[in-house]
């Protein structure tokens, strides 16, 4: 349990060993927030928060398939900043939030190829086969997994022996949360198999957030035994206390209230509790979600202030780059209107090798990132 002004929830879930769940720990955050200019107000930070997401995530994934280790993770990533919720994922954990007002909000998109025609397309328009294990003689049995490798999920971080095709894109969904507060629940695959997001919030109700993390597990672990992995978060995000409402003013004290009430007021006279009160919204709100695996569309959204310097620094890796040496998120479109090699933003050579990986414009493995595959 948290008073509601700003934290971070991460959850991981590695698969074929730990090592891309352990480096999403160690760097997905600060890759996130290198990727926000400086010097933003609060609410230009949040506005510049989804696209920094894709950026970081991408960027961790770069990273670490530099170190030429084949295991991946899923990742559900929360940031909470002021009243202002924002969440990103890829893979198949999930992030929930039920308001005090009883009203659930679904913040992760479910990447397994199972559930998603579109993911299932793009991935053979890139050059994956998407299909169930073959057991010989034509039986096919299980999830549809991507081939080669046979993985289950259309993104992750990690998994460089299954194709580049399976990408990093982050699904990211921010809300407004209301002044009631509310509950937060980041689980694994494991409990989401077993419990719907209404069971779990109902065979959690009344508990603290440490016990109500148990119960779910328990929960789903009694429902369907231990098959898979049951990590679970829960964070109680409460409304900060409230000073004390000032006592009605006397009846002398009446008139000069009354005739107070048409003078303009200045600026200083507000205390920073008044102008907070005004900001609280009494309703959760959905600000903002985008799901697309295009990075170019994820990275076309501009910055709420234009920091000049960023013109000139990746928009994924943020390495400098000299003017004319950047390459424009746009080139190779076939939309006329984005096809201008100086509309930015710009990518350096090897994140956009990257981006036309991701995109089967170039063969997964060719040009793979040399350093650490000796």
């Amino acid at each position: 349990m948290f008073p509601l002004n700003h934290g971070v929830m991460e959850l991981f879930d590695g698969h074929n060993g730990s090592a891309a769940a352990i480096y999403s720990k160690e760097n997905l955050l600060n890759n996130v927030l290198s990727a926000i200019p400086p010097d933003l107000s609060s609410d230009e930070w949040v506005l510049a928060l989804p696209r920094a997401l894709v950026a970081g995530f991408v960027k961790t994934d770069k990273e670490f398939q530099e170190r030429a280790q084949t295991s991946g993770t899923t990742a559900t990533f929360v940031i909470i900043e002021g009243w202002v919720l924002t969440a990103a994922s890829v893979g198949d954990s999930r992030g929930v939030f039920e308001s005090a007002e009883g009203a659930i909000y679904y913040l992760s998109a479910d990447h397994r190829l199972e559930c998603c025609e579109e993911e299932r397309e793009r991935i053979t328009a890139s050059g994956g086969e998407v299909g169930r294990l073959n057991t010989g003689g034509g039986t096919e049995i299980g999830p549809l997994r991507c081939w080669p490798g046979g993985l289950c999920l259309s993104r992750s971080i990690g998994d460089m022996d299954v194709g580049e095709f399976i990408v990093p894109v982050p699904y990211v969904k921010q809300i407004k949360i209301s002044s009631s507060g509310g509950r937060l629940i980041i689980s694994s695959d494991g409990v989401w198999d077993a419990l719907s997001a209404e069971t779990a919030f109902d065979c959690c109700r009344g508990m603290p957030a440490d016990a109500a993390a148990a119960q779910i597990v328990k929960e789903a672990v009694h429902v369907k035994g231990l098959r898979d992995d049951t990590t679970c978060i829960v964070v109680d995000i409460q409304p900060p206390e409230k000073p004390e409402p000032p006592k009605p003013p006397s009846k002398k004290q009446g008139k000069r209230v009354f005739k107070s009430m048409f003078r303009k007021k200045h600026s200083e006279s507000s205390s920073q509790v008044d102008k907070e009160e005004y900001s609280e919204p009494d309703v959760v709100e959905e600000l903002f979600e985008e799901g697309s695996a295009s990075l170019s569309e994820r990275l076309d959204s501009k910055y709420p202030v234009c920091n000049m310097f960023k013109l000139f620094m990746c928009a994924v890796c943020q390495v400098e780059i000299k003017p004319g040496e950047g390459i424009s998120i746009h080139a190779g479109t076939a939309d006329p209107r984005k096809s201008r090699p100086w509309d930015g933003p710009f990518l350096c050579s090897s994140c956009q090798e990257k981006k036309e990986a991701m995109e089967g414009r170039r063969p997964s493995g060719a040009s793979r990132y040399s350093s650490g595959s000796e």
